[in-house]
């Protein structure tokens, strides 16, 4: 199992992140699309590297066209040495429509389609191939010489897909190298939903679970005191909150028969009642979602509940004290060798 974990947007001090995150060990480094470009960051990590892979987790997808995706990861999987993973993800239709102004309309047909379309480009630049995808969504039939930017050494990145649901989760399977699993997923759904929609996708597409990576970040509450670990459960259950009163992952909880939980948090967050939601979140949904014990305690408990499932593993801590993030990568690390 890879340990990764994420930087932050900061482009002054994206270079000093990425130094310290391959010193500590780390396998690679993930930046996200949310206020800022996740693209610069890895950019700035590249130079400043040598082992340590770099993701996109993720750029949105329908947010771009696959030509503009196709250059921009070329570019970064060159300039890397080969270390650059493009993780998309799909965002969801208001975000799409008005936030980027740009078409929704059948989210696992349209992004089967955008990455094929990205192959079918690199595929022009790396061998020559003439460009000639026409699809329901995407249609790319010129690529001048001006425009190509020719083979590079390092061919074309490796695609990571983030996916809940299953129809998603098999277009992961089927034409991605492999998927970022989102943190509002729990043991459970991973292993009844998500795990038989890889394998029917792996099968489709005539590869074996080997050949596919499983990314996860896990939800970790932990600290040295009392304070430290309440204000880590706080935090935890405000961004599970967050999480279930979205629709679209509604299936996560009624898996479980909390679907009703996600209507009640629904209705809170369209009137703004973060905190309130917070404090909906039982001790039995925390637990689900999250691996809770003493910094000592979290590599085996995250090697027990996700050892023999995930590939790839990062800590997500959503709040403000994080000291104890070296020690479980330590433990880990012990973990992992022996």
């Amino acid at each position: 199992m890879l340990v990764d974990t994420t930087m932050d947007h900061d482009l002054a001090n994206a270079a000093a992140a990425a130094r310290r995150a391959e010193e500590a060990g780390y396998d690679a480094i993930w930046s996200a699309e949310t206020g800022h470009d996740p693209m610069l960051p890895l950019v700035i990590a590249a130079e400043h590297t040598e082992k340590l892979h770099l993701g996109t987790g993720i750029v949105v997808a329908f947010g771009r066209s696959p030509l503009t995706l196709a250059h921009t990861a070329w570019d970064l999987n060159a300039y890397s040495g080969g270390r650059f993973f493009l993780g998309l993800g799909s965002q969801i239709k208001p975000h799409i429509e008005k936030r980027y102004s740009m078409p929704w309309s059948h989210p696992a047909p349209r992004m089967r389609e955008l990455i094929s379309a990205m192959r079918a480009i690199w595929d022009s630049w790396q061998n020559g191939a003439k460009l000639d995808f026409r699809g329901d969504f995407y249609t790319h039939t010129l690529m001048t010489p001006f425009f190509n930017p020719g083979p590079n050494r390092f061919g074309a990145p490796k695609v990571f897909l983030a996916a809940v649901g299953e129809s998603m989760t098999r277009v992961a399977a089927e034409v991605a190298d492999g998927m970022l699993v989102h943190g509002f997923t729990t043991e459970t759904y991973l292993r009844e939903v998500t795990l038989p929609s890889i394998h029917s996708g792996l099968a489709a597409s005539g590869r074996s679970r080997a050949d596919f990576q499983l990314s996860y970040p896990a939800f970790v509450v932990t600290g040295e005191t009392r304070t430290e670990m309440e204000a880590a459960e706080a935090g935890t259950r405000r961004q599970i909150a967050f999480y279930a009163s979205t629709p679209a992952y509604r299936g996560v909880l009624e898996r479980h028969g909390w679907g009703d939980l996600q209507t009640e948090l629904n209705t809170l967050s369209k009137r703004g009642a973060w905190e309130e939601m917070g404090r909906l979140i039982s001790e039995e949904v925390l637990d689900a979602f999250a691996v809770r014990g003493a910094p000592e305690e979290i590599p085996g408990l995250l090697q027990k509940r996700f050892g023999d499932v995930v590939d790839r593993i990062s800590l997500y801590m959503p709040y403000r004290d994080k000291g104890s993030a070296p020690r479980i990568l330590a433990g880990l690390a012990d973990l992992i060798q022996r």
